[in-house]
């Protein structure tokens, strides 16, 4: 072997140990970017299930509305009977609603720890609980009132 082929054998090697380590940076890059994408999708999943507890909680809102606006829109157009019933099963509907929101929102399935900041937990409860509230009071004005 002469000194040329030394050389260039040289050269090979050098350019096939620049080449891993390139190769290395970009796997530890890959896996550095799948980590990131794993955390923002964690942080897409708790923004999720917050746009879905609001959405109970509008429907929840709007149902307990319409249960305490069919007596007043109902009367002496349909039997008492009829207002009742109907204005028990929106307030009915209204109360789960409202407890559909908190269990949904309390119990995600999030494996990775999202950066994004979840709602405190007493907060939705207290806040869910007095809606609750709020509801089987209108259902016993429906009734007495």
């Amino acid at each position: 072997m002469d000194i040329a082929d030394a050389h260039r054998t040289a050269a090979a090697q050098t350019k096939l140990a620049n080449s891993a380590e390139t190769l290395e940076d970009s796997a530890r890059s890959q896996e550095d970017s799948a980590d990131r994408r794993t955390v923002l999708a964690a942080n897409r999943t708790i923004l999720a299930a917050e746009r879905t507890y609001a959405a109970w909680i509008r429907t929840g809102l709007a149902a307990l509305a319409s249960g305490i606006g069919a007596r007043a829109l109902l009367e002496g157009v349909v039997p008492g009977w009829l207002i009742g019933g109907t204005g028990t099963v929106l307030v009915l509907f209204s109360g789960f609603c409202f407890l559909a929101a908190i269990w949904r929102e309390l119990t995600p399935d999030i494996d990775p720890m999202p950066e994004t900041r979840r709602l405190p937990a007493w907060l939705l409860i207290a806040v869910n609980g007095f809606l609750t509230l709020v509801a089987l009071a209108a259902l016993v004005g429906i009734w007495i009132g």
